[in-house]
């Protein structure tokens, strides 16, 4: 796309934008990184379970979206796009500003790697969700936290 001009094309045919390029700018800079619908329909299910966690915990690195602190649980909800799922594959698609994206995203990559690590090597479990995973098996990614809750709550209790 060509951000002067509110075009982008598709196999080298030119087609309009429904925005304009400030309304295109103004709805990116409108995506936040927290409290998203993913995430949120995620909590909402675990709460239903009965299960408690806390949000968004500054303390812990890499800001999880929802952590078991007792268990040492670190979940993170990651929407395709911004976290690169199949990236070497996807950005081909991407046409307006392709170098600041490939940039933006390889380097989203690369922190969310760090952050494995790091709370990895601190003796925590990091769980990843997929976006659409969680809206299309949302009982699978729950089932997978369960099960995670209850390794961790057995080692608690054989140490």
């Amino acid at each position: 796309m060509n951000n002067n001009t509110g075009f982008y094309y598709i196999n080298r045919k030119r087609l309009m934008d429904k925005l304009t390029p400030e309304q295109r700018s103004k709805n990116m800079r409108a995506i936040k990184n927290k409290g998203s619908q993913i995430e949120r329909l995620l909590m909402k299910a675990l709460w239903h379970k009965g299960y408690r966690y806390r949000k968004h915990v500054k303390t812990v690195y890499g800001n999880p979206d929802i952590v078991f602190g007792k268990y040492k649980i670190a979940i993170f909800c990651d929407s395709e796009f911004w976290h690169g799922k199949d990236w070497n594959h996807q950005k081909s698609g991407v046409k307006s500003n392709p170098d600041f994206w490939n940039t933006k995203i390889q380097s989203n990559i690369e922190r969310d790697r760090k952050v494995n690590d790091v709370l990895r090597g601190n003796g925590w479990t990091v769980l990843r969700f997929w976006g659409k995973d969680i809206v299309r098996h949302l009982d699978l990614c729950v089932q997978t936290i369960e099960i995670e809750l209850l390794r961790q709550s057995r080692e608690s209790t054989c140490h």
